[in-house]
């Protein structure tokens, strides 16, 4: 992972780009070796899990963290609808569309 590491850095700097050092981290994934990452002198910080594009991803590659906290949101936001899915003066086709755009959303988000 060290020579991985070094060859990104060095083709990032041909073309101009820096790797921010404070910034990166380094999620080790089902790994047997556990020695530091370093860029330049400098160790990269060691994390248990991160967020890509608002998913949480571990140490053994699942995304069970992230299951709960969407059900949670999911429920509030159907919670919130409560008074559409009472409502007599709304069809059931409209429901499901309003369901469909707005619960279904925050849940695959």
């Amino acid at each position: 992972m060290q020579m991985k590491t070094a060859s990104v850095a060095a083709v990032s700097a041909s073309v101009g780009l820096n790797i921010h050092k404070g910034k990166t981290k380094v999620l080790k994934f089902k790994a047997e070796n556990n020695n530091p990452i370093t860029l330049d002198g400098e160790t990269l910080e060691n994390v248990e899990s991160f967020t890509n594009l608002g998913s949480i991803i571990d140490e053994q590659g699942g995304s069970d963290a992230n299951v709960k906290p969407r059900i949670g949101k999911t429920r509030a936001t159907f919670l919130q609808l409560k008074n559409i899915w009472n409502s007599k003066q709304l069809s059931t086709n409209i429901k499901v569309r309003i369901f469909n755009t707005n619960v279904k959303a925050v849940l695959l988000y």
